[in-house]
């Protein structure tokens, strides 16, 4: 990977609906040459897709809570439970195994604080395992939201 690749990558974070002509200008390549490398990169797994960004607020789920989750029994098949049981809700819009504490980081988006800790509280606290819960509200998101 060399500082085309990383220029391509750059370009393509910030928007992926770039033409390749637009990518090839934009990065200083025709577009053969730009393809093939964009190519190379997907094949790779260097980049893994292409994704939209939801307003979770303009669908309805404008409140976003971080959850962070203790296990109470930290054994493969405990995570493995805990992980396909909670990843299906539409509510949960990341779920992350952490090393360390808390055991596991989970973004919810959900329409308001009533919707939260019903989620949380009937849904979330009563999988397999779960010891602990501790949610938090952002104040301001300065970076990131992708």
């Amino acid at each position: 990977m060399d500082a085309v690749d990383e220029d391509i990558i750059r370009h393509l974070q910030r928007n992926a609906r770039l033409t390749n002509t637009e990518l090839a200008d934009a990065v200083g390549l025709t577009p053969s040459p730009c393809l093939r490398r964009v190519r190379r990169l997907e094949e790779e797994g260097i980049i893994r897709g292409y994704h939209a960004r939801v307003d979770e607020a303009r669908l309805g789920r404008g409140t976003e809570v971080l959850v962070f989750v203790e296990m109470g029994l930290k054994t493969r098949d405990t995570a493995e439970a805990f992980e396909s049981a909670l990843a299906p809700f539409p509510e949960v819009i990341e779920l992350r195994r952490m090393f360390g504490l808390p055991d596991y980081l989970v973004r919810i988006a959900v329409a308001d604080l009533a919707e939260a800790e019903r989620f949380i509280a009937g849904t979330l606290s009563a999988l397999p395992g779960v010891a602990r819960v501790d949610s938090h509200l952002t104040m301001k998101l300065v970076k990131g939201g992708g």
